[in-house]
């Protein structure tokens, strides 16, 4: 697919047996015809970084600058810190094992401190199944926040309770 990135029009859309340099050449010839009989001037183009493209681009249209998708340029570049944090996601996830089995204890007997614990448990599993958006919005590190202000909530509750029994 060929789209312009200022008006979000796609120019040409096919389905491609393979991804070769050539098949993307012929692609590329094609919306080069179509933009010239309408005379639209191509300013600059921007993909992600396969090689195949790259060398098409250089072919059909030489003197046109040509960038990298900066989400690709990104991904590429965070490739080793997106596997680090996916690594600690998952440690992270073994900690969390059992939220289930609490859940179903407190919903035997209704009371505001197990409707307490309840919604805790739920907003553990909401941030279990919460994935942000690599590359800016790591999930692992999404994961770590969300854990620690449930953590840094439930110490409140515990130290509001110690206060108020001393005070007895």
């Amino acid at each position: 697919m060929v789209r312009d990135c200022l008006s979000e029009e796609i120019l040409l859309a096919r389905p491609l047996l393979s991804s070769t340099q050539g098949d993307l050449t012929a692609l590329l010839k094609e919306v080069k015809k179509l933009l010239e009989e309408l005379v639209v001037p191509v300013k600059g183009i921007l993909s992600d970084g396969e090689e195949t493209i790259r060398s098409a681009v250089a072919f059909v249209f030489p003197d046109v600058p040509h960038q990298l998708c900066q989400f690709h340029y990104l991904k590429d570049a965070t490739k080793l810190l997106y596997e680090a944090d996916r690594n600690a996601k998952t440690h992270l996830k073994k900690h969390l094992r059992g939220v289930r089995p609490i859940e179903r204890a407190v919903e035997e007997y209704r009371t505001p401190e197990n409707e307490a614990i309840r919604g805790y448990c739920l907003a553990v599993r909401a941030s279990l199944t919460d994935d942000g958006r690599s590359p800016l919005q790591p999930s692992g590190l999404k994961l770590h926040d969300r854990i620690t202000q449930v953590r840094d909530s439930i110490a409140r509750v515990q130290e509001k309770n110690r206060q108020g029994k001393g005070a007895d």
